[in-house]
């Protein structure tokens, strides 16, 4: 038997479940999404964290954009011009690196820190006033159209 994980269609998109941008985004980045590696977290109903594993990097190394609803996250890596090493093994990977994530309306992002290897991305959704859902009171009473 064989199941279908759906795990790749929810990793790419924060804060909302549309399939359509689920699927896409899951095509178009799940073969470059293994390096490096990062957790998408929840904390509560409207604060998100992703986690990237910048082992190596520093924040100078670190670029981080939003365009258009889509967090991306860039990293590469830095010159030694001074610097003469041969390595007998290099486990630590320094390859260039691009992250992107679909935001959902309303999601900000509030905040990164680079600490321990580890760049944490603070997301936020932030809904305006106009946007959240209203409750309408019924009473039972008709309107005429100079009362609408």
């Amino acid at each position: 038997m064989t199941s279908f994980s759906m795990a790749p269609l929810f990793r790419q998109s924060i804060g909302f479940d549309r399939f359509n941008d689920l699927f896409e985004s899951a095509l178009r980045n799940d073969a470059n999404s293994s390096f490096p590696p990062y957790n998408v977290e929840k904390h509560g109903d409207d604060q998100y964290r992703i986690i990237v594993a910048a082992a190596g990097f520093q924040d100078s190394d670190l670029d981080l954009q939003v365009e258009r609803g889509v967090l991306t996250i860039s990293g590469g890596k830095r010159e030694n011009a001074g610097d003469y090493v041969t390595y007998l093994h290099q486990g630590i990977a320094q390859r260039a690196f691009k992250l992107s994530f679909r935001l959902a309306d309303h999601i900000e992002v509030r905040g990164a820190a680079l600490n321990n290897g580890l760049l944490a991305i603070e997301l936020e959704r932030v809904v305006p006033e106009e946007a959240k859902p209203k409750r309408i009171p019924i009473n039972g009473q008709r309107l005429t159209l100079e009362e609408a």
